[in-house]
């Protein structure tokens, strides 16, 4: 509930009365766990982090060709953002505020590298099989997938009004999808 009413309102338009009730809660219990609405508004951000980075890195990409792993990791990403459009707006906000709680989440930046190594591995076993250019750099990597990923969700209103196709729907969400992960293994892939 905390969730949806930071993803709806942001920080200052939340009120801790409203999530006290929605949670069936008194607001001095939220104070008590959460020492304020900002230690809330934290905890909310770190655990939907968590919730992706933890996702992602119960993939079975070794299984998989690095290929077939690169298109597993974007699509799972595109398909998250696309299913959790709070995760999308929470990361909006937080944004908005030039990223003023985020550095003080803890652990942070030790659970979001794991995203990071995991490109790494793919990419080093895709460089390995001469199927991967050598010069990716995993962070690129990571930032264009959660660029194209991101944007379906949080420009689909806008994008939907202006072109006349409805971003919601599931035909669309499918197509951007493979779209996405072609952009992704075209720009990987090495020279024939």
């Amino acid at each position: 509930m905390a969730t949806e009413e930071f993803s709806a309102k942001g920080l200052s338009g939340s009120r801790v009365d409203e999530i006290a009730e929605r949670t069936h809660t008194v607001k001095r219990m939220i104070y008590y766990y959460f020492g304020s609405k900002e230690g809330l508004y934290r905890a909310v951000l770190e655990n939907a982090y968590d919730h992706i980075r933890t996702i992602e890195s119960d993939l079975d990409l070794d299984a998989l060709s690095p290929q077939n792993a690169m298109r597993r990791l974007v699509t799972v990403t595109f398909d998250y953002h696309n299913k959790h459009p709070e995760f999308v707006r929470l990361v909006m906000n937080e944004n908005i505020h030039q990223g003023a709680h985020i550095g003080h989440l803890p652990n942070i930046k030790d659970r979001n590298r794991t995203v990071i190594a995991t490109l790494r591995k793919v990419i080093d076993r895709g460089v390995k099989a001469g199927c991967f250019r050598s010069d990716i750099d995993p962070i690129e990597v990571h930032m264009t997938i959660s660029a194209l990923c991101f944007y379906n969700v949080s420009n689909r209103y806008t994008f939907s009004t202006i072109f006349g196709r409805d971003m919601t729907s599931l035909k669309a969400a499918a197509s951007r999808r493979e779209v996405i992960a072609d952009i992704i293994e075209k720009w990987c892939r090495a020279d024939p």
